[in-house]
């Protein structure tokens, strides 16, 4: 099969999304506990014990705080850069495989990844771009305040798009949040607004470009229907394909590479 892509839970309550081939498994981020990791991929019919790696982006909890729990209790072997693993406070010889920018990782032997740094408050942040044996590519991109043109060349190879879509600037202004806060999470190293994603999504959707799915959405500041509208808005002339949206509760749908419609997943199993 080629690459299967699934989020298993999107946001500050946690993150985690499977990447899956015939002969690879892997988690980009674990933000789960052991119990939701289990649960979830079963929903999938996975057990842990077949997971491959897991691939941590950057320190912050919503995106590691399963993934010791998953190490321990699975053996599943652990991946991330060397200021992660520090502030993780993970012992670098024994108990991950460090790696750095633009390192290509052979993930499996028919999945490679390719970590991409990302500028992300007081994180040595990465997105991965995951390439399936000339099948194609994926992108798994959050936490990011601003981009490169780098980013967009990397983006625009790939034919399934992942990427934040995490605050509206209106409900962000308005809101609950001190003001610290918010100016936090609209800087250069916070998190892209729903404008800011379509303004990306602009610049690296491509004629590949099959399938999109905003993330990391924030539960104060956005509602689905609010970063569904502006990204569509900004690229409906320019993209045909399927956007859908991935929130704390999940897996609700997977892509499969090269593919326009995602399959929906039950919750019976």
């Amino acid at each position: 099969m080629s690459l299967a892509i699934t989020h298993l839970g999107s946001g500050s309550r946690g993150n985690a999304t499977l990447l899956a081939t015939d002969e690879t498994k892997v988690l980009i981020d674990c933000g789960l506990s052991g119990k939701q990791l289990e649960l979830r991929l079963g929903l999938l019919s996975i057990k842990p014990t077949e997971l491959d790696g897991i691939y941590i982006t950057h320190h912050h909890t919503d995106h590691s705080s399963g993934a010791a729990i998953a190490h321990r209790r699975w053996d599943i072997p652990l991946h991330c850069n060397f200021e992660t693993c520090a502030k993780l406070g993970f012992d670098p010889v024994n108990e991950v495989e460090l790696f750095e920018p633009l390192q290509r990782i052979q993930a499996g032997p028919d999945l490679s990844l390719l970590p991409v740094s990302l500028e992300h408050s007081g994180a040595d942040n990465v997105g991965f771009i995951a390439h399936n044996c000339g099948d194609g590519r994926a992108a798994v991109i959050t936490d990011l305040g601003s981009w490169s043109d780098d980013l967009v060349r990397h983006l625009s190879s790939c034919s399934h798009i992942s990427i934040e879509a995490n605050y509206d600037s209106n409900r962000l202004l308005n809101g609950p949040y001190p003001q610290r806060i918010k100016e936090r999470i609209a800087s250069r190293g916070g998190h892209l607004s729903n404008r800011q994603t379509a303004d990306l999504l602009v610049e690296s959707i491509s004629d590949s470009t099959r399938s999109i799915v905003l993330a990391h959405l924030s539960e104060q500041n956005n509602r689905p229907h609010l970063a569904e509208s502006e990204i569509l808005y900004q690229i409906g002339d320019y993209f045909g394909g399927d956007l859908r949206i991935s929130l704390a509760r999940g897996p609700e749908f997977t892509h499969w590479l090269g593919q326009t419609e995602a399959e929906r997943i039950s919750i019976n199993g």
